[in-house]
């Protein structure tokens, strides 16, 4: 029995003129604005200079943007682009893999390490991630007024008809399917969730590695398990077990366990808060 279900039928552009502003575009520049916010008051609790928060915005804007793409491009579509590689700086085109995203801030929070806080990478990723699961959340709402991203058929209340999607109308024209940019924008929020209380109110920065290794459980377990009710991006994954999305996960997973266990084997380090932004020569040390 085919029950009445969510018929979204929602513009992607919030305005079209005389400029276009699409929600998916917003919600990545309303993330990183947030997580902005969220690491200055980070940096501010712990006094670490204010101008790293400039410098790691740039790198992980260009880690997230660049990484994105090309994981696309190797990942999932490497026999067109390999044969059309003017396409592959064509970003306004579509074509974004959260795991090359992940992948290319790793490689820039490294450089950031390297370059500016001379210190363990480590320290800035257990900061970073925390606004990170929140842009996100964002990203999929973004996923969303695109009409983008969704599942397979359901009959379950909440299923909805992605009526501006020419996916849609080849495969489930008239029926409901899984709202799953909903599914895992939910889990990224109760991810965020999690992180902020687990730095504001149980000092777990103090363990370095286990709110990263938490982050990685947290995004990429869901996505996992998600992905078996989600439509297969491009063609190849249709004879897969495991489509590409979940071995790109796995390696994740593993090193989200790896992070957790090091960090609780590890004796908790010290630090000193002391709540305000500090010149580069007194930033608080580990003691």
């Amino acid at each position: 029995m085919i029950l009445e279900h969510i018929v979204w039928n929602v513009s992607p552009e919030l305005i079209s003129s005389p400029v276009s502003i699409r929600w998916y575009g917003l919600m990545f520049a309303i993330g990183f604005l947030i997580g902005y916010e969220i690491e200055s008051r980070i940096y501010k609790h712990e006094g670490a200079p204010e101008r790293w928060l400039g410098v790691l915005l740039l790198w992980v804007m260009a880690g997230t943007i660049i990484g994105a793409r090309l994981g696309h491009v190797f990942f999932y579509e490497w026999d067109y682009y390999s044969a059309n590689p003017g396409e592959i700086i064509k970003v306004w085109n579509g074509g974004l893999a959260s795991h090359g995203g992940t992948i290319g801030v790793i490689l820039g929070v490294i450089m950031f390490s390297i370059f500016t806080t001379k210190r363990n990478p480590i320290w800035t990723f257990d900061r970073l991630v925390i606004p990170i699961a929140l842009v996100g959340a964002l990203i999929r709402f973004g996923n969303l007024m695109n009409s983008e991203i969704f599942g397979h058929a359901t009959d379950l209340p909440w299923g909805m008809m992605f009526v501006r999607s020419r996916e849609w109308h080849e495969l489930y024209a008239g029926q409901a399917c899984h709202p799953t940019q909903i599914y895992e924008a939910l889990c990224y929020l109760a991810l965020f969730a999690l992180l902020m209380w687990m730095y504001w109110k149980k000092n777990a920065e103090r363990r370095p590695g286990l709110i990263f290794g938490v982050f990685f459980l947290g995004i990429f377990v869901p996505r996992f398990f998600i992905e078996f009710i989600k439509n297969d991006q491009v063609a190849f994954e249709a004879d897969m077990t495991l489509n590409m999305g979940q071995w790109l996960s796995l390696p994740f997973i593993a090193l989200g366990i790896f992070f957790i266990i090091y960090a609780m084997m590890r004796p908790a380090v010290q630090l000193s808060f002391p709540n305000r932004f500090a010149d580069e020569g007194n930033v608080s040390k580990k003691k």
